[in-house]
């Protein structure tokens, strides 16, 4: 059986009873880094080889792992801090696993971005996890626009070199929504800082591991629900953007292309101009 064994994000006493019995009857467990997961285990008493299995190797760990699953061995799997899987390695191995047919489990646990969408304080009836923006900017564009009409909650990793980076880009691709950010979660100086995208607080300490919680869609949408397209530019123009940013944002609330918008508003200039003229001949 191969168990995918969840590890505290912080506090090492969020170690669950049942991981720490797990680790101790299995025959190794594979990790990304040994010497980090080596505090863990000795903090618990647990005497068991570790293996890495990082995203740089596990492609090539994954036929060993699969062949000692498959003569009977019970093995693990951690990751540095939270639920493996979840934008840290394991996907590889998961899915070399199902398809060979063989048993894996989860042993529950923290997992960061659960945590901070609690700390945020946002609605959760519906929340979806965005993981880490991709490095490409073609490519962070198209992942923002896939979930910038949800009404749901957004959820990000965020790594601390690139914080200012990514605030500023949501900023852009979602608006100025609600915001939340926490920091060094379940650690002794954890952190909740709540913001509007586009106002980052000023004197933010840039350290630790960063999680991003979004306001969804819904909220930013509600006050627009029955305007045409023009009267929900209007709006915007009125309190002061310029026209090509607020046409971005009508787009970006409404779910629709920004060319749509641009469409609507030069055949309602149209329409304007036909009735003046006809005016003007009378």
């Amino acid at each position: 059986m191969l168990y995918i064994v969840a590890t505290p994000i912080g506090n090492l006493a969020e170690m669950t009873y049942r991981a720490v019995e797990v680790l101790k009857g299995v025959a190794a467990v594979y990790c990304e880094d040994t010497r980090h997961s080596r505090i863990l285990l000795e903090y618990y008493g647990i005497k068991k080889p570790l293996v890495s299995c990082q995203k740089f190797s596990e492609r090539e760990r994954t036929a060993g792992i699969v062949a000692r699953l498959a003569a009977g061995e019970d093995l693990a799997l951690i990751s540095d801090a939270g639920m493996p899987l979840v934008s840290d390695p394991g996907g590889i191995l998961v899915s070399e696993v199902v398809a060979a047919g063989l048993p894996y489990t989860v042993v529950s646990g923290p997992c960061a971005a659960v945590n901070a969408a609690v700390l945020s304080g946002f609605d959760l009836s519906g929340f979806l996890f965005a993981g880490f923006l991709p490095e490409k900017t073609v490519d962070r564009r198209r992942l923002a626009r896939r979930y910038a009409a949800l009404p749901c909650t957004l959820l990000f990793y965020i790594s601390r070199h690139s914080l200012h980076k990514d605030l500023a880009f949501l900023h852009e691709e979602l608006g100025p929504r609600r915001a939340a950010l926490a920091r060094e979660i379940s650690k002794l100086h954890e952190e909740v800082v709540r913001f509007c995208l586009g106002e980052p607080p000023e004197g933010l300490t840039v350290r630790g591991e960063f999680v991003l919680a979004v306001e969804g869609a819904a909220a930013q949408t509600a006050d627009f629900e029955g305007l045409t397209i023009e009267a929900h530019l209007a709006v915007y123009v009125s309190s002061g953007l310029e026209k090509t940013e607020a046409m971005k944002r009508v787009a970006q609330e409404r779910g629709i292309p920004k060319s749509e918008v641009y469409r609507a508003v030069l055949a309602n200039t149209s329409d304007k101009n036909r009735k003046t003229s006809k005016s003007d001949k009378k």
